[in-house]
């Protein structure tokens, strides 16, 4: 599906991001791997060449302009186009009802996650419009459900979906694609040690309606479909891949 592509992938070295690489690198793309920790992303890459796949990689922070437009523009001067850019990298937050949390913690996830989304964008877009193509991908998605006690979170997702709004009437007629993935969560990502971590399985499992939850398979395989010319008629939106756990 994704034969002479390039994508780049933000947070590749974490679990969601480490399964989209591997997805995208078996169908074809050739990967750049950004991430802050140079051991987990050279994991995920060797992983991918052992099955003959091409990864490269590099410590982004994504966080920061200068160092975002580097990496965008060394790719593209590498390689001589840029098709996807995946930013999964994670916002911090921290989870407390709000009549508990500070500011600081309230506003953090809100502030990284547009920033960081802006920034990744903004350096692929530029790109792109020259070539007149292209894929962005966000991962979260908004939508009605709010359980209580997630802090900053849940709006960090649904100012996403505003940013995402915006760059697609913006980039829609330079022939790039904008569209968000959402899951309602992947059990396999969840610490084993974490406290509350049966609860939090339980209840996934039991929001599902498909007798399944999504998997990191999942989130590759909808990923890659998504990012290829495969999905081209599909824009501006959201993608539900939470098994029916979260409703539209």
């Amino acid at each position: 599906m994704l034969d002479e592509k390039v994508a780049v992938i933000y947070g590749a070295g974490g679990s969601i991001g480490g399964a989209v690489a591997r997805t995208f690198a078996q169908e074809g793309a050739t990967v750049f791997l950004a991430g802050r920790t140079g051991a987990t992303l050279e994991k995920v890459a060797e992983d991918i060449r052992l099955h003959g796949g091409e990864a490269d990689t590099a410590i982004v922070d994504a966080l920061d302009e200068k160092a975002v437009d580097e990496f965008v523009d060394r790719v593209v001067e590498e390689i001589g186009r840029i098709d996807v850019s995946f930013n999964l990298i994670s916002y911090g937050d921290v989870q407390e009802p709000l009549m508990d949390i500070s500011v600081e913690d309230f506003t953090h996830p809100i502030t990284t996650a547009t920033r960081t989304q802006f920034l990744t964008t903004k350096a692929a877009a530029r790109h792109m419009i020259a070539q007149e193509s292209g894929v962005i991908l966000t991962f979260g998605g908004g939508g009605p459900q709010t359980p209580p006690g997630l802090g900053g979170l849940k709006v960090s997702l649904d100012a996403l979906e505003s940013l995402r709004r915006q760059w697609t009437v913006e980039l829609g007629p330079h022939g790039i694609r904008v569209v968000t993935l959402k899951t309602g969560g992947v059990l396999e990502t969840i610490p084993n040690d974490l406290p509350g971590r049966d609860e939090i399985v339980a209840k996934t499992e039991a929001d599902a309606m498909l007798n399944r939850t999504a998997t990191l398979a999942d989130v590759g395989d909808v990923a890659a479909f998504v990012a290829s010319d495969r999905a081209r008629t599909i824009t501006g939106t959201e993608v539900n891949v939470s098994c029916g756990a979260m409703l539209d």
